[in-house]
């Protein structure tokens, strides 16, 4: 009987590595809070949404209620998701709370409300990606946008929207309508950012081919494009012929070429193509092109 493989401990290094760029994202969100967004009275989604809201309705400061909000999901992210998770956002937690606390009194960096939501919006979006990348979290809406979606078999993000929704309306009352939508464009362009900082700049898409010119296909991929590429077995669910499917990873960049190569050996090629979020392990380095 096989055993199972025990669960991997990090590396030194790696937890080290793991904490700075919590720590670096921690500090960047906080920043975007104190010193572009709150002064501005924009606010963000989720839990720090909340926070900011109770902290201009009460004299209490920001970052004691997100330290505290935010613990209960915590205490669930800890039960559901793991140790890990839950300690490396407790942790990222906290240093953007300590934080906020450091730079409540310093001065806005812009009052420019504009200015405010792109650089604030910005430098949210680095800090939760990073947060995010090396597995951890800013936000209990997420943990409980990532439990929620188990039982209603809905998408996180469109569970995390559902929330934000409610969250910016009832900013709309606090802060007044113009706040509410600087704040919703803001949440907008930090999502936009955090998702290039997880995904990655080098967005890879995953392309299956059908065709029966399928070994001049591949060849001319690894020859013209230096891409490795796989062949399936398939079978024609019309023709009940047997044949081989293409598949290959290839860079956003190369899809162009990649269309044109297999159109200029067969155009009736079937070509799918679709978003692949991360590409680890295999070997996804190029081969020297002829």
């Amino acid at each position: 009987m096989s055993m199972a493989k025990t669960h991997k401990k990090l590396s030194f290094a790696d937890l080290v590595k793991k904490f700075v760029f919590i720590t670096v994202g921690a500090v960047l969100m906080a920043v975007a809070l104190e010193v572009f967004l709150v002064p501005n009275e924009i606010i963000d989604g989720g839990i720090t949404g909340i926070s900011i809201v109770l902290s201009k309705v009460t004299t209490f400061p920001l970052g004691i209620f997100l330290f505290i909000i935010n613990l209960p999901f915590l205490f669930l992210g800890y039960k559901q998701i793991g140790k890990t998770f839950a300690f490396s956002t407790l942790y990222g937690i906290a240093v953007m709370s300590v934080t906020t606390q450091l730079l409540h009194h310093v001065s806005p960096f812009t009052n420019e409300k504009i200015l405010a939501v792109l650089f604030g919006g910005l430098i949210l979006g680095l800090g939760v990606g990073l947060v995010i990348r090396f597995g951890g979290s800013l936000d209990g809406t997420e943990i409980v946008a990532i439990l929620l979606s188990k039982k209603l078999r809905m998408p996180v993000g469109q569970i995390i929207m559902i929330m934000n929704v409610f969250i910016f309306i009832v900013a709309g009352f606090v802060f007044g309508w113009d706040s509410a939508m600087y704040s919703i464009f803001t949440y907008y362009m930090a999502s936009k950012v955090m998702d290039i900082v997880v995904e990655g700049l080098n967005e890879s898409k995953s392309v299956t081919i059908i065709s029966n010119e399928y070994e001049e296909i591949s060849q001319t991929i690894q020859d013209r494009l230096g891409r490795s590429t796989t062949f399936m077995y398939a079978r024609g669910g019309y023709s009940k012929e047997d044949t081989q499917v293409i598949y290959c990873v290839v860079t956003r960049l190369e899809l162009a070429k990649l269309k044109a190569l297999v159109q200029e050996i067969d155009p009736k090629a079937f070509i799918a193509i679709e978003h692949v979020s991360d590409v680890l392990g295999g070997n996804f380095e190029k081969n020297a092109i002829h």
